[in-house]
């Protein structure tokens, strides 16, 4: 993979220098793609394809100073792990053109003019609208997404070959209000055991923002509104068992203090939540990440994992959500 651009030394080289510097005192795994420091525009080679980066140099987030050339850095950096999470599937963008805490907006239908290779996924909805989605097949697609401003990546939760029967069920765990960290840990451990018993595989990952996502991998076949149903029941009778803690009224003002969310609700069609390996566009740029379920119960915090230090954890212990992309192990919803 090769890198050409304009090079504009002065801009912004005084303020990014001691965040790069910080990162390269610190071991990192071998990159496949280096973009240069001080290029604020650049065509690069990758997959194949040419992919022009533009404005590298602009502030993404200011404390500390992060650049869209970081964020695109960071994608490139975890793409081997990530991209077999997004391959097939319609990508909903949430574009922050001026970073962080700048305005967003959500974008379905893939902007013109695009790549002529850049995959579509065609999803017609309830309104009888066709509506083009793109598909991140691989690294030249993410990082041509990524350059449009996306921080984080959601995509959808069935492939496009069938975007009605979703391959996974999911559990958003949010906090009420002002309810700590530590209860949503302990939803998160209430969630996993219940889900044991029932034989249900299940993994976990921080949601980068304020929770946790608890997904079960599941054979294709049943509708989404079937997964949104089961989640329901599920959530329901978890939340009867462990009334003090677990809430799942969806209604915000009615929601009692001090519980947790379980939310089913995500699973509904057309839906998405964050992507696993996904940076959020929260303070120090938090990234989705797997945890294991006995590091989950000795504590951990969602900033642990940032956009400076995930590429190292990932070299280090692989992708733990693996099994979700594994054809056996798999659970069998009833019809």
């Amino acid at each position: 993979m090769t890198a050409t651009g304009e090079r504009d030394p002065g801009k912004h080289r005084a303020h990014t220098s001691s965040y790069r510097e910080r990162k390269a005192q610190r071991a990192s795994p071998q990159r496949r793609l280096e973009l240069p420091p001080d290029a604020d525009q650049l065509t690069v080679r990758a997959a194949g394809r040419e992919v022009r980066l533009t404005n590298l140099q602009k502030p993404f987030w200011r404390e500390p100073l992060i650049t869209k050339r970081d964020l695109l850095q960071y994608y490139a950096d975890v793409a081997e792990w990530l991209l077999p999470h997004l391959r097939d599937r319609a990508m909903v963008m949430k574009r922050y053109p001026n970073g962080m805490a700048g305005d967003f907006f959500f974008m379905k239908r893939v902007p013109e003019p695009r790549p002529e290779w850049l995959s579509l996924c065609r999803i017609e909805h309830a309104s009888g609208n066709v509506i083009n989605f793109p598909v991140i097949n691989d690294l030249a697609a993410l990082l041509w997404v990524i350059n449009l401003g996306c921080i984080d990546l959601n995509q959808w939760y069935a492939t496009c070959d069938d975007v009605d029967r979703p391959d996974a069920v999911n559990f958003d765990l949010d906090p009420v209000g002002g309810t700590g960290f530590d209860a949503v840990c302990e939803t998160a451990m209430l969630v996993h055991a219940a889900l044991d018993e029932l034989g249900m595989p299940n993994f976990a990952k921080t949601t980068g923002s304020r929770g946790i996502h608890v997904y079960v991998p599941i054979v294709r076949g049943p509708t989404q509104k079937a997964v949104w149903e089961f989640a329901k029941r599920f959530a329901i009778a978890i939340a009867a068992r462990h009334s003090r803690l677990i809430t799942t009224i969806y209604r915000v003002a009615d929601r009692p203090a001090g519980h947790v969310l379980v939310d089913y609700n995500q699973n509904a069609w057309g839906r998405t939540l964050a992507s696993v390996y996904s940076v959020r566009p929260k303070p120090r740029a938090p990234v989705s990440t797997p945890v294991r379920w006995t590091e989950l119960s000795r504590g951990v915090q969602i900033d642990d994992f940032r956009i400076d230090n995930v590429s190292r954890r990932l070299a280090k212990v692989g992708d733990l959500w693996a099994p979700l992309l594994a054809r056996r192990g798999r659970f069998q919803l009833p019809a």
